[in-house]
């Protein structure tokens, strides 16, 4: 196992990437408990994915970058570890799928059946994301691997025990490709309706910015979504080139930005909500100046 100087310089890069993912969701999920304006069934969502990103800093980076060294373990031990990896991996879309879904209702849906949107429904639907994730993650593990038949140790490695075919129709164009494809045309449909409401000069001043809220959380979401797609498309499209051109070389510092990207991700999104959502800035202060800075 050797490790060289572009792997040191990734790996310093990817224990910044997961301290400050645990600290930032951390923040974001103390800010929610602590606000009572928070504690709305969107937020709700938002907890998700900072326990979601949280996982990824605790889990998913210090396991990939084990995989990265090629430890030599089982192959059953390398390809459960794997699995970890994907299911946190993939908990993010069904959250933001679920956000999307619940903004369009929102958006399409007449008042009265907004009574919908209770807080036991969003955590059947937050508990059904993770459900899904986990079953997708664990796909491997049911056969769809690399093994051979035989039972022996191995160096530890991502595609060692994972199949391409996996990594490339079933976990990128099955659940992040597609679902991205769907929270776009949702997205699409929600803010022409918003502008259509909103450029209605004959509304009443109150629900005109009713639907200036609206507007506003829309496109911070979405915002999040596009951070989120611009985070994974580079290793999805870096794993169908290796993919369906075997003999394409895909230069190694080309290959690092793209594994580094998504972790970072987890990361970015407790500074989207501090930019953004002046709530969380409110919040955020508050337990800077209350709890940290005394």
């Amino acid at each position: 196992m050797s490790v060289g100087s572009l792997d040191v310089i990734c790996i310093t890069l990817e224990s910044v990437t997961g301290i400050f993912a645990v600290v930032g969701n951390a923040l974001v999920t103390w800010a929610v408990k602590l606000n009572p304006a928070l504690q709305k069934t969107t937020f709700f969502y938002f907890v998700s994915l900072a326990l979601t990103d949280i996982a990824m800093g605790i889990l998913v980076i210090p396991l990939a970058v084990m995989v990265s060294l090629g430890v030599i373990i089982h192959f059953y031990s390398c390809l459960f570890l794997c699995c970890l990896m994907m299911i946190f991996s993939h908990a993010s879309i069904p959250s933001l799928l679920a956000i999307a879904v619940d903004r369009y209702l929102r958006v399409k849906l007449p008042t009265r059946y907004r009574a919908i949107f209770m807080k036991k429904r969003i955590c059947v639907i937050l508990g059904i994301c993770w459900l899904v994730s986990v079953l997708v993650g664990l796909v491997p593990m049911l056969g769809w691997n690399q093994h051979m038949g035989s039972s022996s140790y191995i160096e530890c490695r991502y595609l060692a025990v994972v199949r391409m075919d996996y990594v490339v129709y079933f976990s990128f164009f099955t659940w992040i490709l597609l679902p991205l494809l769907v929270m776009c045309a949702l997205y699409t449909e929600i803010f022409y309706v918003m502008w259509t409401k909103l450029s209605r000069a004959q509304k009443a001043l109150q629900k005109e910015e009713q639907c200036g809220k609206e507007y506003r959380m829309a496109k911070y979401l979405a915002f999040i979504l596009v951070l989120f797609a611009v985070s994974w498309l580079p290793l999805g499209i870096l794993n169908c080139i290796f993919y369906f051109c075997p003999s394409c070389a895909i230069p190694q510092p080309l290959t690092y930005p793209s594994i580094l990207l998504p972790h970072a991700n987890s990361a970015m999104n407790p500074i989207v909500y501090a930019f953004k959502i002046q709530k969380f800035k409110e919040t955020y202060t508050f337990i800077l100046r209350a709890y940290i800075l005394l």
